[in-house]
């Protein structure tokens, strides 16, 4: 996990009056700040936090007779940044609290409190605790507690009976798998208002999309006195042999070092990628029969085109490397816009908004789509609205990229480290596998599209125009996050940009 840079100034914060909070979390705030604010999912906004303010807070106790029994603590938070223009944004935080600790919980501490009703108690990230996460489940889906109210769309297995346990993977949520039976997506981040995943979940559990969990239900506040915030979305559980990305980057390594041999050594994985390719197709299809399809008028078209521009401009700000590339970026952007509005616009339906080889499962009957939250920087409202399907087709292109890339930066770290010495000149040796990686990533890229285009979906070499520029808008997503979260990544999607607008 990418280890946030804290100032002194956002963990001091706690002793200002400025910080406000109840009486109920007062005491908890030395320990939870400088937690919070170095969790990946946190966003630091320019300048310092200024204001930590609960939002609603419901506690769920054990058995009263036992005094030693953890306390489950729900917490809805909003942080306020000194920046200009910072938004505000709400937290969802779930913290156990302990008179002491097992040991199969020491990695998750997060402090003690301090006064209170919970002085001296230690506080915990209530995920990792089987007996809180099953609390959760057991008391909302009896009825709503507090603030929490579980909507199911199905009846519900008895949560009981279901263990617990979160995964360990990284991302900008938490998941917990309940016996492989259920998946609790915890939002970190939640936005009041309709959710897109549950939403997208919603119409494709009701046409029995093949590729996609079933949505089971979603927890939510109640909505008393204003609008209702998701909280968490429960699905059925995938199991799967890995994930798209894992895969993915596994077979490459080995063509890079010459270890596959079912196909040549810079093809690999298609067979696989024409299968994603068709699994894609046919999610767009579902998504069409749950949502239907909406024609793109020019103004759509005008809009999406200044929507990329405007993302262009404060990218780079953000970035300096993209200023070089920004006027050419905005002419294949231009260049959209007049292709679509001289063929009479395009159609738009809902789509995935976040496609790349980490949001795919590949289980024993073929590849699954999952996390339809769309990009997590975009407001949710924003998210639903009918967009191009190349789009995704266009975000999984840029994922192909990334592994080839992510499997050559690992065979040149195990060579560097002596782990598997190559054979010839250092200097040859990282060209030969710097071509094989780049011929990887296009024989791969090729096979998905030409999967895409057999299950119904439209060829994505049809249309380049539209294609180039909504990959380079993901490259100019992709160069924000790099920079401000892996600066050692940048040059990917910055060598991306560079190729598309040179035509290649």
């Amino acid at each position: 996990m990418t280890t946030a840079v804290v100032c002194d100034s956002c963990v001091a914060a706690v002793r200002r009056p400025a910080l406000q909070a109840d009486e109920l979390v007062r005491p908890l705030l030395p320990a939870l700040v400088p937690w919070l604010v170095n969790r990946r999912w946190f966003a630091h906004e320019r300048g310092c936090l200024q204001g930590l303010e609960p939002v609603s807070s419901t506690v769920l106790t054990g058995d009263p007779a036992d005094r030693d029994a953890p306390v489950l603590l729900h917490l809805l938070l909003t942080a306020r940044h000194s920046g200009s223009g910072a938004p505000v944004r709400r937290y969802q935080l779930l913290v156990g609290v302990r008179r002491s600790l097992p040991a199969e919980l020491a990695s998750a501490v997060i402090g003690t409190a301090t006064g209170g009703e919970w002085d001296g108690r230690y506080l915990y990230e209530a995920t990792q605790d089987p007996e809180l996460m099953s609390r959760l489940l057991v008391r909302t889906a009896a009825g709503p507690v507090g603030e929490l109210r579980l909507s199911l769309t199905e009846g519900l297995v008895n949560p009981g009976r279901l263990v617990p346990h979160a995964l360990s993977v990284e991302q900008s949520n938490t998941s917990v798998v309940y016996g492989d039976r259920l998946m609790f997506k915890l939002l970190r981040s939640p936005e009041p208002g309709p959710h897109p995943e549950v939403e997208t979940l919603r119409g494709l559990t009701e046409v029995g999309s093949p590729r996609t969990s079933r949505l089971v239900g979603w927890l939510s506040t109640a909505g008393n006195g204003g609008e209702a915030t998701v909280l968490g979305v429960l699905t059925e559980f995938l199991p799967a042999e890995g994930n798209g990305w894992e895969l993915a980057v596994e077979q490459a390594a080995d063509c890079l070092v010459g270890t596959c041999r079912a196909v040549p050594a810079i093809g690999g994985f298609t067979t696989e990628a024409r299968a994603l390719g068709e699994a894609v197709a046919e999610l767009h299809t579902a998504l069409t029969s749950a949502f239907g399809r909406a024609r793109m008028e020019p103004a759509d078209v005008l809009d999406q085109a200044g929507g990329m521009e405007r993302r262009l401009k404060a990218a780079v700000r953000l970035v300096p490397d993209l200023e070089a590339y920004a006027g050419r970026i905005t002419t294949l952007y231009d260049d959209y816009a007049k292709v679509a509005l001289r063929g009479g616009g395009d159609h738009g339906q809902r789509i995935h908004g976040d496609l790349h080889l980490g949001q795919v499962l590949r289980g024993g009957d073929g590849w699954k789509i999952i996390d339809f939250e769309g990009e997590p920087a975009r407001p949710a409202a924003e998210r639903g609205l009918p967009q191009p399907a190349l789009r995704d087709v266009a975000g999984m292109l840029r994922s192909f990229d990334y592994a080839a890339q992510q499997a050559l930066a690992e065979v040149l770290c195990r060579e560097e480290s002596g782990a598997a010495p190559a054979e010839g000149e250092p200097s040859a040796v990282r060209l030969r596998q710097s071509r094989r990686a780049y011929a990887w990533a296009v024989r791969n890229r090729r096979a998905f599209a030409a999967g895409y285009a057999a299950a119904g979906g439209m060829d994505p070499h049809c249309h380049p125009v539209a294609l180039r520029a909504f990959e380079a808008d993901k490259a100019v997503y992709e160069a924000v996050y790099e920079a401000q979260h892996r600066p050692d990544w940048l040059p990917i999607p910055l060598a991306a940009i560079q190729r598309l607008v040179s035509g290649r």
